[in-house]
């Protein structure tokens, strides 16, 4: 199974091209939370592992939280390809992601998994994490910023893009985590990662000027 993962939630964008496991080829692109080259990475590593488009038969989506914008940016991209080749849908969490990457890295123990939520909140999950094992200990929640900084104070470790070091959600990390699934979502069921309500504000009608 040749899976093409897409992780834009954060300022570091990603793409890898895995299968079987086995990450073929990746590309990054750092520099703001716009994605402006999504199509450009997706061609680098296609390239790069010398895949055909016709070969994807999964996209995984990184769904944040995050950049509202970058994640419904790959959803959009995935939502497309599955209309005009057909291909199977999968969404991971970057939360996860994260998680994972830190096990990766040998951070174990009590692990928070930190991504800035805007309006001086953070989204926050904990995780056990062993070289064997990753479980979640207490589930994505936002925070206030106040709630983070306790926990840095206290010695407990905290990662994400805004903590130092910075560790960011990865597609080839997404890649790795969606090939050991199968729970394959359509199109309209692949959404963001977003805990608060989103409320909208109707404008007023136009005034009519009568002469």
């Amino acid at each position: 199974m040749t899976i093409l993962a897409l992780e834009f939630s954060s300022a570091q964008r990603s793409v890898a091209l895995a299968r079987d496991g086995r990450v073929l080829a990746s590309a990054m692109e750092a520099g703001g939370y716009r994605v402006t080259n999504a199509f450009a990475l997706i061609e680098q590593v296609l390239a790069s592992a010398k895949v055909a488009r016709g070969d994807i038969g999964v996209i995984a989506v990184g769904l944040g939280p995050g950049s509202y914008t970058g994640i419904r940016a790959a959803i959009a991209i995935a939502q497309g390809w599955q209309l005009a080749a057909g291909v199977k849908l999968l969404g991971v969490g970057s939360a996860d992601c994260l998680a994972a990457q830190a096990q990766a890295e040998k951070i174990f123990g009590r692990v928070n998994g930190v991504i800035d939520a805007q309006r001086g909140e953070f989204y926050l999950a904990g995780w056990e994490i062993s070289a064997a094992a990753c479980a979640e200990i207490s589930p994505l929640q936002i925070v206030p910023a106040s709630a983070v900084a306790a926990r840095r104070a206290a010695g407990e470790v905290c990662v994400g893009p805004e903590m130092e070091p910075a560790l960011f959600p990865a597609a080839a990390t997404v890649a790795r985590l969606a090939a050991a699934r199968t729970d394959f979502v359509p199109g309209e069921k692949l959404v963001p990662i977003y805990l608060r309500e989103v409320s909208f504000v109707k404008s007023p009608p136009p005034q009519q000027t009568f002469l």
